[in-house]
């Protein structure tokens, strides 16, 4: 059965306390109880810094089973190579997220391109035939020029999902290219109207039998983390 992971893109935040953490709840403790609230959690840090095994068995061993980690490509990808000649660092970076997928906990990739980034269908193709079948994996366009029925089929001849980003500048054409759907609420504050768009079309995802993700604003508020824990309650 077709299943909502929602959660946000981080949650390393104290500020999110009282509201959502509790109050006396040591930093150490965050993701343990994040994921008593929450079923899935994007990892941010990812971009940056190649992940540590001990690092990867933790967040592992803090949350339950079910529960999915994705994470987002680092930045030596897609920002410093911008998709070419990866072949040799793209599966060291996959090398550090094993153990992640060996655990079942493993979401979706999210591969994010720079805004200045435009449309290549070439390099698109090129990537997407190197990158591991296996390997689940969304990709975040940001610069308009891509969003094209080119684009489109590339993703879905390779089972690869649009991420739909929605941002107070842009939002992205709602298009289904996988067999998952993966989503980005990136604006500050939704309202209760906009939120119950959001559950419908989730619904409609799950009813199709495709399993969502849907990832909101890490800030230093938590309302993020509680439109997520109101989503996934409502959907459930």
């Amino acid at each position: 059965m077709a299943q909502l992971f929602a959660g946000t893109s981080g949650w390393a935040y104290p500020s999110w306390k009282p509201a959502f953490y509790p109050a006396k709840l040591a930093q150490a403790k965050f993701l343990q109880y994040y994921s008593t609230q929450l079923n899935a959690v994007e990892v941010n840090f990812t971009f940056r810094q190649l992940l540590k095994e001990t690092t990867a068995q933790k967040w592992i061993a803090d949350t339950p089973a079910g529960f999915r980690l994705s994470a987002k490509a680092h930045q030596v990808i897609t920002h410093i190579k911008r998709l070419k000649k990866t072949e040799d660092f793209v599966p060291r970076f996959l090398s550090t997220v094993q153990p992640i997928a060996q655990a079942g906990k493993l979401g979706p990739l999210l591969f994010q391109l720079p805004p200045n980034m435009k449309a290549d269908s070439a390099l698109l193709e090129e990537f997407l035939a190197m990158l591991p079948r296996g390997v689940p994996s969304a990709f975040e366009f940001r610069h308009t020029s891509w969003f094209s029925d080119a684009t489109f089929e590339l993703l879905r001849t390779n089972n690869r999902a649009l991420c739909v980003a929605e941002t107070e500048e842009r939002t992205t054409p709602d298009v289904v290219t996988a067999d998952f759907a993966y989503y980005r609420y990136r604006k500050p504050t939704y309202t209760p109207e906009e939120r119950r768009a959001m559950v419908g079309r989730i619904r409609e995802h799950l009813g199709e039998g495709r399993d969502v993700f849907a990832y909101f604003k890490h800030e230093e508020t938590p309302e993020g983390a509680l439109y997520a824990v109101e989503v996934l309650k409502e959907v459930r």
